[in-house]
Parts: structure tokens; sequence; C-alpha cells
């Protein structure tokens, strides 16, 4: 039987105090079978118990932007999760490890948005849509036992959506024609963790931005001016620990980083 929205209302309720009082869960959909678009309706209704608390939405992140990740999990499309001004760490600060279960940290590209993107857009027409773009580190924390989850758990569990530190932007019509094959280098205390290039982010992070107009479209949602985009991991995402300078420099894009304060 499929669930009833008083029943996905319930979930969402268990996933927000999972994330908000920072405990493990185990996966909900062995005990609770929902669709993927039913978990985008847990997504959405998770995220309003935030907004009840008093945070903001500020835009929008992007997973499985990997087309090996698409072919592992079985999908055509991205996933997608909501951010909000509680998730953004200020660039160069401390980050408290126990603001979270089991962090992990990704680099990324992050677009600020100039138009609202209101239907789908084109490759040609994405560009235009953006004010600016910024080198960025996502901390991803499942609130699943583990970090074990089906496709359906993590995207109502927010795509596992937890925090983002946030480099200098620079005006996107500068650097948006260079996006395709950027080097990317994320280090821990000054020593290379990951490896790799913005072309992992399905061959050019614009496509991200097209990617995202579709969802968008599809979920009948408006993304406003001035709004985040960030458009996906360029390599894997490695666990964080107390005691670490983290970094992330992305050619042409320039440096990221914050610390990691100990867990007391």
């Amino acid at each position: 039987m499929s669930p009833s929205i008083v029943d996905l209302q319930a979930l969402a309720v268990t996933l927000d105090a999972a994330a908000h009082q920072r405990h493990e869960i185990d996966p909900l959909t062995p005990r609770h079978a929902f669709t993927l678009d039913q978990a985008y309706a847990i997504q959405r209704a998770s995220l309003a118990q935030r907004h009840a608390r008093g945070e903001h939405p500020i835009g929008i992140k992007l997973g499985f932007t990997s087309r090996a990740k698409m072919v592992q999990m079985g999908v055509d499309s991205l996933i997608w999760g909501l951010l909000t001004d509680g998730m953004l760490r200020e660039e160069g600060s401390i980050v408290d490890l126990a603001d979270f279960i089991h962090a992990r940290v990704e680099p990324e590209v992050c677009f600020l948005t100039k138009r609202n993107i209101d239907r789908p857009l084109s490759l040609l027409e994405a560009g235009n849509y953006l004010e600016a773009v910024a080198p960025a580190m996502e901390i991803i924390d499942s609130r699943y036992r583990n970090f074990k989850f089906t496709l359906e758990d993590v995207v109502a569990d927010n795509c596992s959506s937890a925090g983002l530190v946030i480099g200098a932007f620079s005006s996107a019509t500068d650097d948006l024609r260079k996006l395709s094959n950027r080097g990317v280098a994320m280090r821990f205390n000054g020593h290379a963790v990951q490896l790799g290039s913005t072309g992992a982010i399905l061959g050019n992070p614009l496509r991200s931005i097209v990617q995202a107009s579709q969802l968008l479209s599809k979920a009948e949602m408006t993304l406003p001016a001035g709004s985040l985009i960030m458009a996906g991991a360029a390599t894997a995402a490695e666990a964080l620990r107390p005691g670490l300078h983290v970094s992330t420099d992305i050619g042409g894009l320039g440096r990221v980083e914050f610390f990691t304060g100990a867990i007391v």
C-alpha cells in the first residue's frame, strides 16, 4: 500500500529530527516503501521543518552528476536537494564536527544566479542566467546508519546535504567558457586526498544548470535570482576528522578552505 500524506509527513519529521538532534536512523524504505516522487515530497516536508525554525532557502544542490554514478544507481538524471542559510559555514572558519553525525566533504563548483530560472534551459542559454562562479565544498552527512541507503532514502534525506563552504565569487562571464576541464585538488593538512577535474561534473558543470532547470520545471518550482546552485561533486567524498585544514583548489577559480575543530 502506498504511504498516505500523513505517513510521508511523519517520515519527514523523523528525518528532520535525526538531522537536528544529530543521531543515526535505519533506512526508511525497508519498512516504508515509497516512490521517488514521494521521496521528494518527504524532502520538501522535512525542509519545511527547518524553515519553521527560522532558516531561509538559498538555493539547490545537485547529486549524481557523474554519469558512472547514474548508471550505478539506475537513474537517467541527477537528483537534487534544497539548501538553507543554516547550512552555510564561513569560508576559512572552524567547522565544528559536533554539528554532524559522520561528516564527509567533497569539492564542488558553486554558481550564483542572476535571473529567475523558471523554465527548462538549453546549454547555450545557461550562462545567461548566471551572475558568478566560485570554488566550493559541500559537507555531506547522511542521517542513515553507516551511510547506507537506497535512491529513495537519500532523496528523502535531502541528498545528504548538511553544510557548504563557498570561496570567492568571480564573474561568470569571464570563467564559464573554461569550466569544462579545470584541475581540482582537495587537500587535508596540505596533502592531496582527492584529485580530479571539473569535467567529472557531467562533462561540464554548466550542464548541471540545464539539468537543474529541467528538475525545477518538473517540480513546478522557480529558483529566484540570487540563488546558489551547487553543481555536484568533482571527486569522491572524504571523511572528515578533527584537526584538519581542508582546502580545495580549482584551476582558474581559486581556493576555498576551512578547519575542523575537535569533538568534545
